[in-house]
């Protein structure tokens, strides 16, 4: 199956957070521009033309400077025609106005903000480099020059943070009237600053019945709100719904470029070499830039398919999965699903199988259900 949806990263950012443990750099002295080259050699090497979605993500997109973001997007005006939705990802105090002008310029659809709260202190406990104004400013820039689609990423169970807090940053992003919002909790990832100060006990996280309140104050307050909720963590004004992220959740294939991307063709799970000089080196002797490619077995499919679909409130479409797998799901999990109907963590209909509201707060519980020993 051809994939229609690619995502590119970009792994250098201006400052590193706190919590961050995806493939990133602190770009100063970082060889941007070599990378940016190698970048569009291995979008040639895929061959792939037209797309239905595109994603650009990080790190950090908008750490790039002015020349090089025209760069890249002169090189995948190039080599993509993209039908859809096209997104970048933004850091609010990068996002000037001329670099605004430039995404719009190229055909950039959809902006996804990097705010995670509106309050200036918890900004600088999460290794930030903007201020709540900059949130403001970055979305003003943005309807300036009229990006139709603008998402905010807001996290919640944060060191520190009061249920008032994020309260009073969800009520600040709701009054900015925006499109989309994907909020999530903080997990502890290795790794990273914020791991490293729990394990030495200076970090002082909320319990985990905090984080649960959170969320199911989320839920609740979004139902009363233009923005309804279509997946575990994101909320989307009808029309607004991330057509991109979609295409993980239901399974599909798509490319992966750039260090430590990954990306899912005919049947192929892969991901890229992490560091940037490995990447580099890579491309430049024409080899595929990969660390490692996996075939995933028909029960790992079959087990991938559950637990990413029951992550969108519409839940797994039971006649696509049998035109799939030529199995019904409840010829594999009639007994994990009646357990699970029964404690009221999920519901289905004839079509589909979706999680309950409580199924969406122990969620990774549910998912572990289907993975068959």
């Amino acid at each position: 199956m051809k994939a229609k949806s690619a995502y590119i990263h970009i792994p250098f950012c201006v400052k590193i957070c706190t919590y961050c443990d995806f493939n990133k750099y602190f770009i100063q002295n970082q060889p941007v521009d070599q990378y940016l080259k190698c970048l569009v050699e291995e979008m040639k090497q895929s061959k792939a033309s037209q797309l239905e979605t595109l994603f650009v993500g990080g790190g950090t997109p908008t750490a790039l400077s002015e020349s090089q973001l025209e760069y890249l997007l002169q090189a995948i005006n190039d080599q993509f025609d993209i039908k859809g939705e096209y997104t970048f990802e933004a850091n609010p105090d990068e996002l000037t106005e001329a670099k605004v002008a430039l995404l719009k310029q190229y055909g950039v659809n959809r902006l996804s903000l990097g705010v995670q709260t509106f309050d200036d202190n918890l900004l600088q406990t999460l290794g930030r480099s903007h201020q709540k104004a900059d949130i403001y400013r970055a979305i003003e820039n943005a309807r300036r020059h009229g990006i139709p689609s603008i998402s905010l990423d807001l996290m919640y169970h944060l060191p520190g943070q009061t249920m008032a807090q994020f309260q009073d940053s969800l009520e600040e992003a709701l009054r900015l009237d925006i499109d989309h919002l994907s909020s999530y909790g903080l997990i502890l990832e290795p790794q990273t600053q914020f791991y490293n100060q729990y394990r030495k006990g200076k970090l002082k996280m909320p319990n985990e019945d905090v984080g649960a309140e959170m969320y199911q104050f989320l839920m609740n307050r979004m139902r009363n709100s233009p923005l309804q909720q279509y997946e575990i963590s994101n909320f989307a004004k009808k029309g607004h719904e991330s057509i991109h992220n979609q295409v993980y959740w239901k399974n599909e294939n798509y490319y992966g470029f750039g260090a430590g991307a990954s990306g899912y063709i005919d049947g192929v799970r892969y991901t890229n070499v992490n560091p940037v000089n490995h990447y580099i080196k890579k491309i430049q002797q024409h080899e595929l830039p990969r660390l490692s490619e996996t075939t995933p077995t028909i029960k790992e499919q079959i087990e991938e398919e559950m637990f990413l679909g029951l992550r969108m409130n519409a839940g797994v479409d039971k006649v696509q999965f049998k035109k799939k797998y030529e199995q019904t799901i409840e010829d594999i999990y009639a007994k994990e699903i009646i357990s699970l109907e029964s404690q009221h963590l999920i519901t289905q209909t004839d079509t589909h199988i979706a999680l309950t509201d409580q199924g969406r707060i122990v969620g990774n519980t549910v998912f572990e259900a289907f993975i068959q020993v």
